[in-house]
């Protein structure tokens, strides 16, 4: 019997859908979409016409953000009794920033067969043309709405380096993206090596490449900015010899120079950094950075 032919095992199927271009649907997750017994939908509007455009008749029922919980438990009832349910998200992979994680966890802690069905996925498709490094990466969904929540979780990672550079992989809101771009300018300085993709396998696919501050400076140029993006930043490796133990001599105020010449930041958030790195209040370490200016200027 040919592969097509035989039974779809029972179980759970994450399949991944297409970002833009419906071509790039796989042969395999046509397969299961039309042999499972049913189809969740992050919407099932949404899905209705991708199943329309390849003729795929297989009942569909909505698994969203705010029924995933409380509709896991009957959906893993049925796969305990034998179901094939497939599971889509509006586009790429589900449970990345999407429905599907708590249902395929239940599924797991039941026993259940969960099975991948890999396909497009907007963060990899960004990052393997951004011209970024991808040895080591970070996808870190959306950043905080609030933009002092933002800005926080910004300097979280700017104090939190790797040994070596890696990528950050966000995705961002059209509206919310020259904000982005301001916090991530004055976190990690102006000469930050970011890449905008846009509108992934669409007709108006984009990638700007620069620096945070040039594509800044060309996103704020257009009367409006459409489509999904995605965000990918080249975070800095430590500096060894910066944090060498020898530096631990070293005056705030040389501590304070060295991280605006080393980030082009400015020094308030140069003493930002200084004061997580130290583990010190940022007031305290203004305060003992204007008596070392005092002094200086006593000695001159």
């Amino acid at each position: 019997m040919a592969e097509q032919d035989a039974p779809l095992a029972p179980g759970l199927y994450l399949v991944a859908t297409p970002i833009g271009n419906l071509n790039d649907i796989t042969l395999r997750a046509l397969d299961v979409l039309r042999r499972a017994d049913r189809i969740c939908c992050e919407d099932t509007r949404q899905t209705q016409k991708l199943l329309n455009h390849f003729q795929i008749a297989t009942p569909t029922e909505s698994l969203h953000e705010h029924n995933e919980r409380e509709r896991a438990t009957s959906l893993v009832a049925s796969l305990q009794a034998g179901a094939r349910i497939a599971v889509v998200s509006d586009a790429g992979m589900p449970g990345i920033n999407d429905p599907g994680m708590t249902l395929t966890a239940a599924a797991i802690a039941a026993g259940v067969a969960v099975f991948p069905i890999p396909g497009a996925n907007a963060a990899l498709t960004a990052l393997v043309a951004s011209g970024l490094p991808t040895t080591e990466f970070q996808f870190l969904g959306f950043l905080p709405e609030k933009a002092g929540q933002r800005r926080t979780r910004i300097e979280d990672l700017a104090a939190d380096p790797s040994d070596s550079e890696r990528t950050l992989i966000f995705y961002e809101a059209p509206h919310r993206i020259l904000d982005t771009l301001a916090d991530l300018e004055a976190v990690f300085g102006a000469s930050l090596r970011i890449v905008v993709a846009r509108e992934l396998t669409k007709i108006h696919e984009e990638f700007l490449r620069g620096t945070v501050a040039g594509v800044r400076t060309q996103l704020a140029s257009r009367d409006r900015i459409r489509g999904e993006i995605t965000l990918l930043v080249q975070a800095p490796a430590i500096n060894r010899a910066a944090a060498d133990p020898s530096t631990a001599t070293a005056s705030i105020a040389e501590r304070v120079a060295r991280l605006q010449s080393e980030f082009s930041i400015d020094e308030k958030e140069a003493l930002k950094r200084l004061a997580r790195e130290l583990d010190r209040s940022k007031s305290d370490l203004y305060r003992e950075l204007q008596r070392e200016h005092a002094a200086r200027r006593k000695r001159v």
